[in-house]
């Protein structure tokens, strides 16, 4: 028997270490040369607004193929090169199978197991969709108490536990699930606490709800299709939603200012992804331009991945908000 974040930490590290993950799902960069090019003039903007400091780490957690960095990079050395000669391309991968694969796009980076290991200099991090794979705890409400959820022959096992506090307030009655991402709140913790000792920024876009809420998100894809969480565990791909409010607030409790979350369909927008689409779509025949639009859709509408998909960013005191966040105010409740 095992504790629930055990086993999905398990299972994930089986799954990534011998599966390509991109045969079971498909993530915003490789949807839209768009999406990454557009967070690599994000990059540049920040950098701009803290001073352009030379050197600079481009950093990118959980890099999937190196899709996202190389478009970012293109995009950087037309539109910016100042800051393409400023930055050092640094990539958090625990995968030896998906490092093989980062080299062959980005072969001057560094690779770290964790952000640990990253130099103590000025920084823009970028993570997509890479918190919703960390592995969760959940605690289900039951009488006047609490459970643990443990994994065992496939089946979960409740153990009476005393819940953590934060948790105890969510929505919900009897049976109702509490998530607690634990490595999610750690990042949040390191990286505030880096911002108020150097100059940086971080990006995040993943799903999940703006505030936190009781209910059981864990769920599971195996050859491209939904499938039980529990079952043959290394086999599909394990996540489940972000919570955006407690994560927003450990990285200000670490000293960060934080902004957002905002719908990631707006945040795309204010960042030109359609007047960028809509001007690789000239330049391209019919049917390519009709799927650059179709994708840049995808990303953005509310009905498909623009509301369910956040987007949020941390910076340090007395800076400007990044782009994208201008006219958004901070989320903290409690």
């Amino acid at each position: 028997m095992e504790r629930l974040d055990a086993f999905m930490a398990r299972a994930n590290a089986a799954y990534y270490a011998a599966h390509d993950p991109f045969r079971d799902f498909t993530t915003s960069p490789e949807i839209s040369q768009v999406f990454g090019e557009i967070l690599g003039l994000w990059a540049a903007v920040v950098w701009e607004h803290i001073g352009r400091p030379d050197p600079i780490l481009l950093v990118e957690a959980g890099p999937g193929r190196g899709t996202l960095m190389a478009d970012a990079l293109r995009a950087i050395g037309q539109v910016a090169p100042a800051f393409g000669s400023a930055l050092r391309v640094h990539l958090i991968e625990t995968s030896a199978r998906l490092r093989a694969a980062q080299a062959e796009r980005l072969p001057g980076a560094i690779w770290h197991e964790g952000l640990e290991t990253l130099p103590l200099e000025p920084f823009v991090l970028l993570a997509n969709e890479f918190l919703d794979a960390l592995p969760i705890r959940q605690f289900v409400k039951r009488g006047d108490g609490w459970t643990e959820r443990f994994v065992h022959r496939g089946q979960f096992v409740e153990v009476p536990v005393e819940c953590f506090h934060g948790l105890a307030d969510r929505e919900g009655g009897a049976g109702g699930v509490a998530e607690l991402n634990e490595p999610a709140l750690a990042i949040a913790r390191a990286v505030g606490t880096r911002l108020t000792n150097q100059p940086g920024a971080a990006l995040f876009l993943d799903y999940g709800p703006e505030h936190s809420a009781a209910g059981d998100s864990l769920q599971a894809l195996r050859d491209g299709r939904p499938a039980n969480p529990l079952d043959a565990p290394g086999a599909g791909d394990l996540t489940a939603h972000v919570d955006f409010e407690a994560f927003a607030n450990a990285a200000r409790d670490a000293g960060a200012v934080t902004h957002g979350p905002i719908p990631q369909g707006i945040f795309l927008a204010r960042l030109g992804l359609f007047q960028r689409t809509d001007r690789l779509a000239r330049m391209r025949p019919a049917g390519q331009a009709a799927g650059l639009i179709e994708a840049a859709r995808r990303l953005a509408e509310p009905d498909r991945m623009g509301r369910l998909f956040k987007a949020i960013a941390f910076g340090g005191p007395g800076r400007p908000p990044p782009p994208g966040f201008e006219r958004y105010l901070p989320l903290r409740i409690g």
